[in-house]
């Protein structure tokens, strides 16, 4: 009785830990990088993370005929914020000229670009428990 009882416990909880989602996936797609020069450097950030370094997760994206598809899976639900970069030259960060302003192309999540550097209450979005699909635009 006791291995049976034991058996069917494993047995369950196999199946409620293969049955969870282990989170959603984010396409992003961007369609207006200027040159096939370089690489798309793009960012998933939280509120702790956004403009401070490293993402949550992070991909280097090659780009073909002015286009770059990056995706992100097993995202767990929550807030999140996406920032892009065309690295043109490929150093692994973003360049500036000496007024301060960026030499190179940058996006982020809904699209939105300001004076001034991008702002995660602006540009966060909300995972689910659905796959996301976004454009974003340099």
């Amino acid at each position: 009785m006791k291995k049976l009882i034991l058996t069917f416990a494993l047995t369950l909880t196999s199946i409620i830990g293969f049955s969870q989602n282990e989170g959603a996936t984010i396409t992003i797609t961007i369609d207006n990088v200027k040159s096939d020069n370089g690489k798309v450097l793009t960012s998933l950030h939280n509120s702790e993370t956004f403009m401070k370094g490293k993402g949550i997760m992070d991909a280097e994206t090659e780009i073909k005929d002015g286009k770059v598809t990056i995706t992100f899976k097993n995202v767990l639900p929550g807030e999140y914020a996406i920032m892009t970069l065309h690295d043109e030259n490929d150093n692994k960060r973003m360049d500036f000229q000496d007024n301060g302003m960026p030499l190179e192309s940058y996006g982020v999540s809904n699209n939105v670009m300001s004076f001034g550097p991008p702002n995660y209450g602006d540009a966060k979005f909300k995972v689910a428990d659905k796959d996301l699909e976004m454009n974003i635009r340099f």
